[in-house]
């Protein structure tokens, strides 16, 4: 155990917590999910770096890491669609970054098994802070209901965001057909 997979693990147990206050209709608990949410994203930068300038890389991290990457930003995905946040047009966005995230992990699970390694690219770390940024934004939206500007740009960002994705998810597919 280390700092950095210290992070990880605190990353995925606050998951249920910001579930739970973005579920509740206080814009106070909105604020505090909004918060939370903004540290857990901050730990997925700096739990990497931390690893890497430490010399810490280990293979419970190496695991953790993309999966509670993943939990957040799905169960984020999930609440934020079931109270309407995300709805109508904007459900596509959020699907195409679900669905992406599925087939990414299940082609990771396969290369890992054939002991084969594709790097995260600069563009898959664009759209990494563009869900987040886009994630953050809506659930603030919920404590700010009279300013639309902030439901707005996090649409926007949710869009660009699915886009890059569909971009990465292609990217990940071709330079893993070769191994099949």
């Amino acid at each position: 155990m280390n700092l950095s997979n210290l992070l990880t693990l605190i990353r995925v147990a606050v998951i249920p917590i910001i579930v739970f206050f973005i579920y509740l209709k206080s814009p106070f608990f909105g604020w505090v999910a909004f918060f939370l949410f903004c540290l857990a994203s901050i730990t997925d930068y700096f739990d990497g770096y931390l690893a890497r300038i430490r010399n810490e890389v280990t293979n419970f991290g190496t695991f953790l890491d993309p999966i509670a990457d993943k939990l957040l930003v799905a169960s984020v995905i999930l609440i934020l669609t079931s109270k309407g946040v995300i709805s109508d047009w904007e459900t596509i966005p959020a699907l195409i970054i679900l669905l992406r995230e599925i087939t990414v992990s299940g082609l990771r699970e396969y290369l890992a098994g054939i002991k084969i390694s594709i790097p995260v690219s600069r563009i898959a770390k664009l759209k990494t802070l563009l869900q987040l940024c886009s994630l953050a934004l809506l659930i603030l939206s919920e404590s700010l209901t009279n300013f639309n500007l902030i439901l707005y740009l996090g649409q926007v960002f949710l869009w660009i965001a699915g886009l890059l994705t569909l971009y990465t998810a292609y990217d990940y597919v071709k330079a893993s057909i070769k191994h099949f």
